[in-house]
This record gives C-alpha cells, structure tokens and sequence, in this order.
C-alpha cells in the first residue's frame, strides 16, 4: 500500500485550539478527539489539502498557517503507511467553525492543558500541543 499523506491542524485562537471529536463510525481512531483534517488528493500541494479539508469540515477558510511537524502513523501495520503534516492555523475567515458533514459528533475549544487530558486519536498529538 502507498504512503498516504494527510493535513490536519488546529484553529488557535485566546490561548485555546480547536478539536473534532471523531464520529464513532469512521474507521480510524473513532470516537477519538482529533485535529481537523484529511488525506491530500491528486494534484494537491499539502496546504491546498489543508484548506480544503477545513471548508469541507468546519466551514472556514485558513488564511495564515504554518506547519509545525510531520508525525508518522504509530500504527501502520492496521492503519497502512500515513503521515500526518500538522498545522497551526491563526487566522482563517467564514461562516464556521461549525460542523459540516458526519465526521464529527462534536467541536469545542480547549486549553492546551484540558486537551491534554483528552482521549487524543494520536498519542503523539500531546507533544506537538505542548510546543504550541
């Protein structure tokens, strides 16, 4: 199976970030809180990805972001080969952050030490959040 790149990233915005609560219906991770992103299709540039997924999700548009790591998918073996190119998105524009679709059960805010605490769909997620 190929290596399957995604871009996923969270809103910052008065010292919170913004997460998905996975669906329990989708196939990874599910029920898992999460940041807001999704696999990069043909043609696509990562940030193009980004932008993408983030009208198609939560219905706004990221207009300054920066990528701040690249995790690899921990569990490769079940999941296939992945790697996760994580964003912080601090100014964004549209009708959201709602959500949009049935990926999610639920988006909320949370300080960096409550996300922390959360059920986290990637345990690597906690180091990145704390560099935040």
């Amino acid at each position: 199976m190929a290596l399957r790149r995604c871009a996923c990233g969270v809103l910052m915005e008065d010292g919170r970030i913004l997460l998905g609560k996975r669906a329990p219906h989708r196939e990874l991770y599910p029920s898992a809180w999460d940041m807001v992103g999704g696999h990069q299709e043909a043609g696509e540039t990562l940030d193009q990805t980004l932008v993408r997924e983030f009208e198609e999700e939560i219905d706004v548009t990221p207009m300054a972001f920066e990528k701040r790591v690249v995790i690899v998918e921990p569990r490769s073996e079940e999941n296939g080969e992945r790697d996760y190119h994580v964003y912080a998105i601090t100014r964004w524009h549209g009708p959201g952050p709602h959500m949009c679709g049935d990926e999610h059960t639920a988006l909320d805010w949370f300080t960096i030490g409550d996300a922390l605490g959360l059920d986290l769909a990637l345990a690597e997620y906690r180091d990145v959040l704390r560099r935040l």
